[in-house]
């Protein structure tokens, strides 16, 4: 009886050991779940928050080239001239790519390319006779992609923030595409004060949070002037795999 009680005694406390191993593991793994939920809801709203300022950021093309775009379609409208159509055109192919095709997540770098073109277009327009353009760009493969309007607000901020030097605004493109990797560069004269300076900062702001968003360690952004020139130098690597 005294070896049977032993025995019974061992039994219950393995019995009680092996529920309450159990009961931690179940505690355990429920745990874990609730963890693991929150961490996922957590994610979950920090991609959203990402989506939103990325969809904010993209749309950060400054409402002022409309205006005077529409107001330099109103001057010619009122001379008859022949140009008054196409210049609608482009400004409706181009405002189709700010309004629209910026909501995908990318489109083809020979179409963003494509619409720099307008918008330069548009901008020889309005300067009419006091704008110098330079524009070089290589034969873009139609599978490259690119996020939308990555290259567009660079091209606004040296029109917006330019200066007319000895009676010009000079401006000069280069993009450059080999080995997967995407090299731009824009240049333009300027004349630099405390007010253009904080316009540039608060327009480049915007711009290197998408591109923290959207080529995190995958890009360089050098921004420097010298000699009346504002030059900015963009590489984007690994584009394919972005």
């Amino acid at each position: 009886m005294s070896r049977n009680f032993v025995f019974v005694l061992i039994l219950v406390y393995l019995v009680v050991a092996i529920f309450s191993f159990i009961s931690l593991l179940n505690q355990n793994f429920k745990t874990i779940s609730k963890n693991k939920a929150l961490e996922n809801k957590i994610l979950e709203t920090q991609l959203q928050i990402k989506n939103q300022e990325l969809q904010y950021l993209k749309k950060q093309i400054h409402p002022h080239f409309l205006f005077n775009t529409l107001n330099t379609i109103y001057g010619f409208a009122l001379k008859q001239s022949e140009d008054t159509p196409e210049i609608i055109l482009k400004l409706s192919n181009l405002l189709d790519y700010i309004l629209y095709q910026v909501n995908k997540p990318k489109v083809s770098l020979k179409e963003e390319i494509a619409h720099i073109k307008e918008y330069i277009e548009l901008e020889k327009i309005r300067f009419q006779d006091t704008l110098k353009v330079s524009f070089i760009a290589d034969e873009i493969p139609e599978s490259i992609q690119i996020s939308p309007m990555l290259l567009i607000p660079f091209v606004e901020n040296a029109f917006k923030h330019g200066n007319l030097i000895d009676g010009f605004l000079n401006t000069e493109i280069v993009i450059r595409f080999s080995n997967d990797n995407l090299k731009f560069t824009i240049k333009n004269t300027t004349i630099q004060n405390e007010a253009t300076k904080e316009n540039y900062g608060i327009g480049l702001k915007n711009i290197k949070k998408r591109l923290d968003i959207l080529y995190i360690d995958n890009y360089t952004l050098n921004i420097s002037e010298f000699e009346g020139w504002y030059n900015v130098n963009l590489n984007v690597l690994n584009l394919k795999a972005n």
